[in-house]
């Protein structure tokens, strides 16, 4: 088997997700790079994340797992297929159980995991593809580790955090980390986690590869209107800082009545959102929208907020530095990696009412600043969060050619 693989299969939890553009984007990068791409979910997304027609189309070639373990004779074909190389099957299955979360619901989870590993063998086999990649490092990334040993095809993961950094130990990052080819970390603070939770002999396979996005999708000047507006882009829960905002936004209704919020998104904290749009006025909810129809509202707005407790580096901030928006996010995990306080945007403290509020007061009070911080902005995302810069890093990795880390 040649060393640079000639077909991957991307896999994730579920794709596409309105949530994970990212991951599209990445692999339509990698299609233009010339790469043959195959993609594979562990769930069928709901009708809600189909957003736009790129997410439709990616979803009628995409192979689901649970469609076809949910079969008792597609799931016996697969695994039969696996048989016939019983030390790896067996192999499989002994990591399976050694790689275990706590407890009889870890046993079994896990196991659901080695019969969806199958079904991933399997397609591997059948489309002849020669590398597993995967986003995130948590349950799916377990159901990728056990499809390449079983398979006998490396695979590599994309290490994002938070999430898939609260429970290193649970997940078995360092069975994991020793186990890819490759692991593709988003920020360096990503990769100073995964160096913590790994043995030192393999962190030099630890490389930064960070998400990014097509800067000529937000570029161009938009109409941004009277007044002030927020935009928010994201998850509506309690993780992205939301009820903080809301609260900062409260203490300006009198001083500044010309300020607005708009929302786009959805998720466990929508009622909340709702109640506050009724209560405060100022407060619009778009709920989920497609990638053109995000780009369009960010042309509209002022600045864009993300008072996140927990992040990895936002692909949001991202998309609205292309905007010529400033932005305003909170100091957590990556995110001083890609906004320069002062210079693309501000940086608050997670969590701090007075610091957001200052903050928002600070650019709504400086057309200017908000200019000149939009510039700069832009230019960094050109520079080093540019998706097709990303796909070719990639590429170069995976034949073995360069690394970031120094």
């Amino acid at each position: 088997m040649s060393e640079f693989p000639s077909k991957l299969v991307y896999l994730t939890g579920e794709y596409p997700k309105a949530s994970h553009t990212f991951i599209l984007r990445e692999i339509a990068a990698l299609r233009a790079q010339g790469m043959t791409v195959l993609t594979a979910s562990i769930r069928k997304p709901s009708a809600e994340n189909l957003i736009g027609p790129e997410e439709e189309s990616e979803a009628s070639k995409t192979f689901y797992v649970l469609e076809a373990a949910k079969r008792p004779l597609a799931l016996l074909k697969a695994h039969a297929a696996s048989l016939k190389q019983p030390r790896r099957w067996f192999g499989a299955l002994g990591l399976a159980l050694r790689t275990r979360r706590p407890g009889l619901k870890g046993l079994l989870w896990q196991l659901f995991y080695f019969l969806e590993a199958g079904v991933i063998a399997h397609h591997l086999q059948r489309e002849g593809a020669d590398h597993l990649h995967n986003h995130f490092a948590d349950s799916s990334a377990s159901v990728t580790m056990l499809a390449s040993h079983m398979a006998g095809v490396p695979f590599s993961f994309t290490l994002h955090g938070p999430s898939d950094l609260f429970e290193p130990e649970s997940w078995h990052l360092r069975e994991k980390i020793a186990r890819a080819r490759h692991v593709f970390c988003i920020s360096y603070f990503a990769r100073s986690q995964a160096m913590l939770f790994s043995n030192p002999a393999d962190w030099p396979k630890l490389d930064i590869v960070r998400c990014g996005v097509i800067p000529e999708n937000y570029e161009g000047d938009g109409a941004r209107g009277a007044g002030f507006n927020l935009l928010f882009v994201g998850r509506l829960a309690q993780v992205k800082g939301l009820r903080v905002l809301i609260e900062a936004l409260e203490t300006l209704r009198t001083t500044h009545p010309d300020m607005g919020l708009t929302l786009i998104g959805d998720g466990e904290d929508r009622a909340f959102t709702e109640e506050a749009s009724k209560r405060l006025g100022n407060i619009t909810l778009l709920g989920l929208q497609s990638q053109a129809a995000v780009a369009a509202e960010m042309k509209k707005a002022h600045a864009l907020v993300l008072p996140s407790f927990a992040e990895g580096v936002p692909v949001v901030l991202m998309e609205a530095m292309s905007s010529g928006l400033p932005v305003i996010a909170t100091r957590v995990a990556g995110v001083s990696e890609l906004v320069e306080d002062g210079g693309s945007g501000l940086l608050v403290p997670p969590g701090s009412v007075t610091h957001l509020r200052e903050a928002i007061l600070k650019l709504a009070g400086d057309p200017e600043l908000c200019r000149s911080m939009g510039e700069v902005g832009r230019e960094k995302v050109r520079q080093d969060f540019n998706i097709a810069t990303e796909a070719k890093h990639i590429h170069a990795i995976l034949k073995g050619e360069t690394s970031r880390v120094v």
